[in-house]
């Protein structure tokens, strides 16, 4: 062994938090741990202020009058929501934050394929970020998130240009990430870590990597195409200068009904995860939910006709799309009845994260069958643009993504931080969110099937019961986000130390120090059996799914003697 060997063990074996605490140092990282890190803290600052423009919201609807802004006010506000929410927290949620913190550590690799692209990624999206925070400020945008044409094209207020400009940027954060987890998964895996023996998570940042880079450069040329029509008058979508409104739809939802998937497909990666765990036991048909991530991803391309029934499309086109939204749930419902056949007959932990688990199969689920009622051409031309449709989307964005990364957040802080969070307090925000969530949402199914439209910032009188009841359930729902930012900050200061392994988990990432060390490991694992090993009585883990370099020696040289 050399003079230096010693040295480079204690760097190899330095905790990535205790190495150095300047901010520089975390603003010049490259280590992947600390990106995802830094993303986290960005992601949910914009989360919560998403959240704060819906608060608005739900109190300008406790009465029918427009009595707490005015109407252009209130266009402003659900714009500001839906783009900080579904382009600038929903679409990089999870990829960026746990995907970054985890997909290395779990295929076996020192860190991502490209460091500093990685950390280039997270720049970017700040750049964005602040071009169209800057936008809302300066004068507001009120086209809604989706920035139909010709209404942002020609007839709208505000800074519609600097925003689409802003949109336009982070989406080189998102394909970067993708770039970085797709070679990272193709070229860093550890000897032994074939692709049946990843863990499902990494599946699904995979199939997630695969649709950015497919979809988001149609998003963008998409929106290059608004910028120049809006700013120089070049006739694209405008029917006056040559060109054709429903265009827009078209390349729009291309894209859009894919980034769906972009949001959902983490989180349906970190519930398999916890699932796993929390049950004991190894996933029921892991083949069919790892291919059901790429069949999903697949699908996803072929749908997009459905969010466009009522804008006069053919009608026979419309029955296909109708007939493939149906065929892209079978993926969908591949992985939620694998994940009860997973919890049948488990010993069954009801852990926070297991809790959010339970959670987001029962949102999801009820998202998932209210999307067959849309794709359903009779039922969508009457509940089109209501309210049911904000309800559904919602059950599946905000109950299906937000439940999987509060999961996720939960089930990994004692890997991140090394802390534990107070398991008490865990329990009550999960009940609070579930509960808040469904009291929310489920009465806005009922306000669309009954024809209030979605958008209007007055209703008729007859509606305010069900927006009552909507409204004081965004009250529960916002205290249940609130508690866990208490706690989780309240744990980095005060909460005990972590376990390396409190879950029983057998992934790489329990494998190794609570944090992990700078460069996750001092050898290179060597994967020797299959991903999950769990007995299914007592809880107990069978056994380390890895060895070692070191270990695959000692074992020949034992063989030889």
């Amino acid at each position: 062994m050399s003079a230096t060997a010693p040295i480079l063990e204690r760097r190899r074996a330095r905790n990535y938090l205790n190495a150095s605490y300047t901010i520089k140092s975390w603003l010049t990282t490259t280590d992947h741990k600390r990106i995802g890190i830094m993303y986290l803290i960005s992601i949910t600052a914009l989360f919560f202020i998403g959240g704060a423009a819906a608060t608005v919201i739900r109190l300008e609807l406790l009465t029918p009058q427009g009595d707490v802004v005015g109407a252009d006010g209130y266009n402003q506000l659900f714009t500001m929501h839906g783009v900080i929410m579904v382009w600038f927290f929903l679409v990089p949620s999870i990829p960026t934050t746990l995907g970054n913190f985890l997909v290395p550590i779990m295929v076996g690799a020192e860190d991502m394929a490209f460091p500093r692209l990685n950390l280039a990624s997270w720049y970017v999206l700040l750049f964005g970020v602040v071009f169209a925070l800057a936008a809302l400020i300066a004068g507001g945008v009120d086209t809604g998130w989706t920035f139909y044409t010709p209404y942002s094209t020609q007839y709208s207020q505000g800074y519609v240009v600097a925003m689409a400009i802003g949109i336009f940027i982070t989406g080189f954060s998102s394909i970067f990430t993708a770039i970085n987890i797709i070679v990272t998964v193709h070229k860093l895996r550890a000897p032994g870590m074939t692709w049946f023996r990843m863990p499902l998570f990494v599946w699904s940042q995979y199939a997630t990597s695969l649709v950015i880079i497919l979809a988001t450069p149609v998003l963008a040329v998409t929106l290059l195409l608004l910028v120049v029509e809006r700013a120089f008058g070049i006739g694209i979508f405008d029917p006056n200068l040559g060109g054709d409104p429903l265009l827009f739809q078209h390349l729009f939802w291309f894209y859009s009904h894919p980034a769906v998937y972009i949001m959902i497909l983490p989180a349906q990666g970190v519930i398999s995860e916890l699932i796993t765990c929390f049950s004991r036991k190894p996933p029921f048909g892991y083949v069919f939910i790892a291919g059901s991530s790429i069949a999903i991803a697949l699908f996803g391309f072929l749908v997009w006709g459905h969010h466009m029934f009522v804008s006069g499309q053919s009608v026979y086109g419309s029955l296909i799309f109708s007939f493939l939204s149906f065929a892209v749930a079978v993926p969908s419902a591949i992985k939620v009845f694998n994940w009860t056949a997973t919890m049948y007959k488990g010993n069954i932990q009801l852990k926070t994260p297991m809790l959010y688990a339970m959670g987001f199969i029962g949102l999801f689920t009820i998202g998932g069958l209210t999307g067959l009622f849309v794709a359903t051409l009779p039922v969508d031309v009457h509940v089109h643009d209501t309210y049911f449709v904000v309800a559904h989307f919602h059950y599946i964005m905000v109950g299906g993504a937000v439940m999987g990364y509060l999961g996720g957040i939960h089930f990994w802080w004692p890997k991140m931080t090394g802390r534990v969070y107070p398991e008490g307090w865990g329990i009550a925000a999960a009940i609070l969110i579930f509960a808040g969530f469904n009291l929310t949402f489920f009465p806005q199914f009922i306000l669309g099937y009954n024809g209030m439209p979605r958008r209007y910032w007055e209703y008729a009188p007859e509606y305010q019961v069900l927006n009552v009841m909507s409204t004081a359930g965004a009250s529960i729902l916002a205290i249940g986000y609130l508690l866990p930012l208490g706690y989780l900050i309240w744990s980095l200061y005060w909460g005990k130390k972590a376990e390396d392994n409190p879950w029983g988990g057998s992934g790489l990432e329990w494998q190794i120090s609570s944090p992990p060390p700078t460069h996750n490991f001092a050898e290179t694992p060597v994967i020797t059996r299959e991903p999950y090993h769990y007995e299914p009585v007592t809880g107990g883990v069978r056994g380390q799914a890895t060895t070692t370099l070191s270990d695959v020696r000692a074992e020949r040289e034992a063989r030889h003697d």
